[in-house]
């Protein structure tokens, strides 16, 4: 365990709000435009409104579970001590299906970006990716947070720009220029019907994806009870903003219709492209939103690297993944789980589209969404006098509400892209496969997670003595 540990105290409230705003912010610059080839406008919107709906009850019930159980494991964490070694298991390998993924689909959304900017992208960008922000990484966690944070504030100006800049183009009839189709309840508002409300899900979870690794911080947190919560609810907030902006400058501005033509599907520069279409040219603001819209990008690649890489640790270092993964160099960096994931991720951005990237990431991000929910219930039932730091508004009621939304959108990644879906679903089962057989004859006692454990069951047999 001494080559298995993080450095404390490295971050508070504020750096972990805006490492919450760093995971998610590029779904704003790129992603979430997909949504409006599969629901319309109107269909991205409901679909908004809902996934918005899930996270915000979701935020709440991880607040809850973050201050109370404070580990790098995160979600893997809580459902390891509500579900047991499976249940976290379960949880864990979802949360590093979605933080493996993610990065790669970013990756060539910085690609795209930089082909727009300077004519050059593909391969060489997505790899520069990968060796210079895994290698800030290893330096250490304490300058990797601040320099995100600042990559973050740069973002969150071009965000502002590009609103500014739309504003004046505004036209509540542009929110509503794709043709209806003749699907079931089809409409001006509703183009491919009730169908494609379903179908938005995965890409209007883009706007928020991610946020619940706040709780991978918890290890390098001053104080998890008081920051964990703060982090996670400051961060929300400021992403709903965002996300509201968006959804309506953007296809108000430029027409709802440009953003589902072949050119900006397959051109990840979504916004300046957007401000090209309302401006009938280039302008200087879209330079702009374009060489500052690369921070916000990067933000979230450098951040949810952070995050792949302490589920792995935690994972590696109870023993569900191979005892290697875990180690830590002299600064404190968990230096192999920083270097694998970021080898299966390039070769992902290669050799696999963005959207279907997206969808890839949106599966493991639900399934571990309902796992963690179904965590909370279980925990405030099972253990009502837990010492709870931070209580969810609503107990029960909120989690359970993000759990049936979470499964619906589990739902709704099957019907983006089946067969992507299918895929990861036999991936999935083979991790399943591999604890069942092998993993979990071999979880290290002394890992956080399973003290957690071990001090539950000898307090339970204590009192039933």
């Amino acid at each position: 365990m001494e080559q298995r540990q993080l450095q404390r105290g490295a971050a508070g409230w504020v750096l972990l709000a805006g490492l919450g705003v760093a995971y998610v912010i590029s779904g704003d610059f790129a992603g979430w435009h997909f949504g409006l080839s599969e629901g319309g406008w109107g269909g991205l919107l409901i679909a908004t409104l809902l996934m918005a709906t899930m996270y915000i009850t979701m935020v709440f019930s991880l607040a809850e579970l973050s201050s109370t159980i404070p580990t790098a494991g995160g979600g893997y964490g809580f459902a390891r001590r509500a579900l047991g070694p499976l249940g976290g298991f379960a949880t864990g390998t979802a949360i590093l299906i979605e933080y493996a993924v993610a990065p790669a689909a970013i990756a060539t959304f910085i690609g795209g970006y930089m082909d727009t900017l300077v004519g050059v992208g593909g391969w060489v960008v997505y790899l520069g990716c990968y060796v210079v922000f895994v290698g800030i990484h290893l330096y250490g966690v304490g300058e990797a947070l601040k320099l995100m944070f600042g990559i973050t504030v740069v973002a969150v100006v071009a965000l502002a720009v590009f609103i500014v800049g739309m504003i004046p183009q505004f036209e509540v009839s542009n929110l509503f220029t794709i043709e209806a189709t003749n699907a079931a309840g089809a409409s001006s508002f509703l183009p491919l019907g009730f169908v494609g409300i379903w179908a938005a899900f995965p890409f209007a979870i883009w706007f928020f994806l991610a946020i619940e690794g706040v709780p991978l911080a918890a290890e390098e947190t001053r104080d998890p009870s008081t920051d964990m919560p703060k982090g996670l609810i400051g961060g929300m907030a400021a992403l709903l903003l965002f996300a509201v902006l968006v959804l309506f400058f953007g296809p108000g501005g430029a027409g709802s219709a440009a953003f589902t033509t072949d050119e900006m599907l397959a051109a990840p520069s979504v916004l300046p492209l957007a401000m090209e279409e309302a401006y009938g040219g280039t302008t200087a603001l879209g330079a702009i939103v374009n060489i500052a819209g690369l921070a916000g990008l990067v933000a979230s690649f450098f951040s949810i690297i952070f995050a792949y890489s302490r589920q792995m640790f935690a994972l590696s270092r109870a023993g569900y993944l191979p005892k290697v993964l875990s180690l830590t160099g002299s600064r404190r960096t968990p230096w192999v789980a920083l270097i694998v994931p970021g080898i299966i991720g390039f070769l992902l951005a290669l050799t696999v589209n963005g959207a279907t990237l997206i969808n890839i990431a949106v599966f493991g991000a639900t399934v571990s969404y309902a796992l963690m929910m179904l965590s909370h219930i279980v925990l405030r039932r099972r253990e009502p006098d837990l010492e709870r730091p931070y209580r969810t508004p609503g107990g029960t009621v909120t989690s359970g509400i993000a759990l049936v939304l979470a499964l619906a959108a589990v739902v709704a990644t099957f019907i983006v892209d089946r067969n992507a879906a299918l895929i990861m679903l036999g991936v999935y089962a083979l991790f399943i496969v591999y604890f069942l057989v092998y993993s979990r004859h071999h979880l290290v006692a002394q890992a956080p997670e399973e003290e957690f454990a071990t001090i539950e069951q000898a307090e339970a047999e204590l009192a039933g003595s």
